[in-house]
């Protein structure tokens, strides 16, 4: 038998590695020298002694230092104060906390804290090591920013937190606000402390609320996320003061996006995959964020707003405090709407406010009528307008027509004085006979059609560098609205039953009459004649009626057959109605429906007619007001200066005529006001106002341009509607001054002498006594 000789492992590996060098898998490694060869021992001792001799330095550095210094450091590190020391781990048993003295040391090193920046809103990351020529590694970090969505779910952990341990100890939510003051809860709390607690709170609140706002306005490229903690802000509910600081977000959101929203229309232009400008990249996440942060802050403003909008079967109470932040609210759109009518939202603005125009609240309804006019008047390209007269037609004809006045008096600011709807089709007709004229007379070649291709091309050029495709949109919308308009007033007429809207709508129908079209005026005319004719239907109304008949009369309907008799004397019966009581408002009223029934249509009316109107004018003018007076004598003087035939009322004598003058009737054609006078010119030429006396002198003169009896140039070139206005009495002020009436005592009464002889008068007396006696004989008897 064959015994197996053992092999040591040593030989056994060196045999793999031979065989593997044979192979060529395994480099064979060159011999150490001799010199190469060191003892273990010694390289082991050589490291000893570099560790010794470190160890000594780093001894040597401690005892250095203080032993103070050294326990703020041990502290530091266990704390993780200091941005550096985050990473450095401290094993050893921490100190409690001391309080010590403020020194020159500790301030010190409070600045230097306060320089290091804070990386708490960062993370760092650790990169691979690099290997240097030496040997050396060199550790490198990258700091990056947290996503938003971490802060905000590590700011909800930390409230969370807070509230566990509100929770856990047992406190509301009153109670532990009450604790951050440092409020002993224990113990009984007065009201002064309860107030003084409050006004730390809210004094921070404005604090903070003061330092994003500012911030904003500073740098609003760079603190737009500012506008999230303020939204943030809005929705804080520690109670003592959430309805304060609810407020107070809300003014100070309105004044920041007043101040920076842009006054054009933001879009979303930006394509994916398209390379751009980092300037132009960063404008564009700025106009997003903000145009995100905008619609937060108005879907709040809009939740605030219909608190205190009640729907059907609704029988909560609303309470004071949600009235008022409704209002503010409510206020905080209006400013945005009239400040920013063509930024983003405005529509989805309107479209909040238009349903609060018939709010039973007065003071919220003025607040948005007031915008809304604001809004109209200032409207250059009529958009916005157009936009809101739409939400405005939508909401009457769901509602009815059963609304509040005041939707259809912001209709009464629009100005459609220039505004022809005839004008579309009257141009079409108009190049339609133009073209069959050019047609006619040219035929046009192949280069002569591409010469006026090219030139309708660079008309239209033209028209955008001078700006009059504005024009003609502005122009399309405003035949737009008056369409819209139109038909809100036409709808009215014919449906609605309540008498205050009726009456705006008049009222309104008389403003733009003259933009009515001709097809319409017949109707138009015989639904007003049957509105006169009713009974319910108030003085103001019948004044509308007929002012609106005699505008649409006065203008292209002239050229309709229409008998305005009944008109003229229903104008003329209710004259007089006016005084200078309540209803001393409707005397402009009547002077607009007279000028525009005398002055203009002066040709188309008798003089019998325009006698009697002036006689009544006379008459009326001693019952209004002096400036109502001044009105109705500028017209007479202008009818006088029109028409030489009304000098008859001059002339004193009546003999000659057809009759007496009967004031009593109510047709003018047959009142027979040429047989009487002017006799109002006499106690109007005493009048208290010197204007009046002025005018009544001149139109008693025979209305003489220069000499004796003539007025002033500066009163007789103004119109009937400047002497009603300029010298009104609505800022509680005569103009000009009236002088004051002085005080004249009352002279004493003279004594009686009827008799020149006095014996005679004695012997009166004494045949008098002696009937009296004579007279009470016989009764005894």
């Amino acid at each position: 038998m064959s015994v197996k000789r053992k092999v040591s492992k040593i030989k056994r590996n060196n045999q793999k590695k031979n065989k593997l060098v044979k192979q060529g898998l395994l480099k064979k490694q060159p011999k150490k020298s001799k010199n190469q060869n060191v003892p273990e021992k010694k390289v082991q001792k050589t490291n000893e002694e570099v560790s010794e001799e470190e160890s000594d330095h780093g001894e040597d550095m401690l005892g250095m230092v203080d032993e103070d210094d050294l326990d703020f450091l041990k502290q530091a590190i266990s704390d993780r104060s200091y941005s550096i020391l985050n990473r450095v781990k401290y094993s050893g048993k921490t100190k409690p906390k001391k309080r010590k003295i403020n020194t020159d040391d500790e301030t010190l090193e409070n600045e230097y804290e306060d320089q290091i920046e804070d990386t708490s809103g960062k993370r760092v990351k650790s990169l691979l090591p690099i290997k240097t020529q030496k040997g050396g590694l060199i550790h490198k970090e990258i700091v990056e920013d947290v996503p938003d969505e971490e802060i905000e779910d590590t700011i909800t952990d930390q409230k969370e937190e807070v509230d566990d341990n509100s929770s856990d100890s047992g406190l509301s939510e009153e109670e532990f606000s009450l604790q951050e003051t440092g409020i002993d809860i224990s113990k009984p709390v007065s009201a002064t402390q309860l107030l003084a607690a409050r006004n730390e709170i809210l004094r921070q609140k404005k604090i903070h609320i003061g330092n994003l706002s500012s911030g904003l306005l500073e740098n609003p490229e760079e603190k737009v996320t500012n506008l999230r903690t303020l939204l943030k802000l809005m929705d804080d509910e520690t109670p003592e003061v959430y309805f304060t600081v609810r407020k107070l977000v809300i003014v100070s959101l309105l004044e920041v996006f007043k101040d920076i929203l842009p006054l054009y229309e933001i879009k979303n232009v930006l394509q994916d995959g398209v390379k751009v400008k980092k300037d132009t990249l960063k404008l564009h996440k700025y106009e997003e964020n903000l145009l995100v942060y905008y619609k937060k802050y108005l879907q709040k403003l809009e939740k605030y707003c219909f608190m205190i909008m009640k729907k059907k079967g609704d029988t909560r109470k609303i309470l004071e405090e949600d009235v008022k932040i409704s209002e503010l609210s409510i206020f905080a759109m209006c400013e945005l709407l009239v400040s920013h009518p063509y930024f983003n939202y405005s529509q989805n603005i309107a479209q909040v406010l238009v349903p609060f125009l018939n709010n039973s609240r007065k003071s919220v309804r003025d607040t948005v009528k007031n915008a809304i006019k604001t809004v109209f008047k200032e409207d250059k390209k009529e958009e916005i307008s157009l936009k809101v007269l739409r939400l405005v037609n939508n909401y009457l004809k769901t509602h009815t027509h059963n609304v509040r006045v005041d939707l259809l008096e912001i209709l009464l600011v629009l100005d459609l004085r220039n505004v022809n709807l005839d004008q579309d089709k009257e141009q079409e007709i108009k190049q339609k006979k133009l073209q069959a004229k050019k047609s006619n007379l040219l035929q046009m070649s192949k280069k002569e059609r591409k010469r006026k291709k090219k030139l309708k091309e660079l008309e239209q050029e033209m028209l955008e560098t001078k700006a009059e495709e504005s024009k003609q949109i502005k122009h399309q919308n405003l035949t737009e609205i008056t369409k819209i308009v139109f038909n809100i007033y036409f709808r009215i007429l014919k449906n609605s039953e309540n008498t205050k809207i009726l009456s705006v709508c008049l009222e309104g129908l008389a403003k733009f009459a003259n933009c009515i079209n001709l097809e319409y005026y017949i109707d138009i005319v015989n639904v007003l004649n049957k509105l006169l004719s009713e009974d319910w239907l108030g003085y103001r109304e019948q004044l509308h009626c007929i002012q609106t008949i005699f505008i649409m009369l006065g203008g292209q309907g002239e050229a309709i057959n229409i008998d305005p008799t009944s008109f003229y004397n229903n104008l003329y019966k209710d004259l007089l109605v006016t005084s200078a009581g309540k209803n001393h408002e409707n005397c402009l009223i009547v002077l607009k429906t007279l000028v525009d029934a005398l002055v203009k249509r002066r040709r188309k009316i008798t003089n019998k007619r325009a006698i009697s109107f002036v006689k009544r004018l006379a008459t009326l003018s001693l019952q209004v007001l002096h400036n109502g007076s001044l009105g109705c004598l500028g017209l007479i003087k202008t009818m006088m200066q029109l028409n030489r035939s009304i000098d008859i009322l001059l002339d004193l004598d009546s003999s000659g005529g057809e009759g007496q003058f009967q004031a009593q009737l109510d047709d003018p054609e047959y009142a027979n006001a040429s047989n009487t006078a002017l006799f109002e010119m006499i106690p109007l030429g005493n009048h208290y106002h010197p204007v009046v006396r002025k005018f009544a002198r001149n139109i008693a003169s025979g209305v003489p341009a220069t000499g004796d009896g003539s007025l002033p140039l500066e009163y007789g070139k103004l119109t009937i509607e400047q002497l009603y206005e300029d010298y009104s009495m609505s800022e509680m002020a005569f103009n000009p001054a009236v002088p004051v009436m002085k005080n004249v005592q009352p002279k004493s009464r003279p004594t009686r002498r009827d008799f020149i002889d006095s014996s005679f008068y004695e012997e009166c007396k004494e045949t008098l006594r002696r009937r009296q006696t004579d007279k009470f004989f016989w009764i005894s008897c």
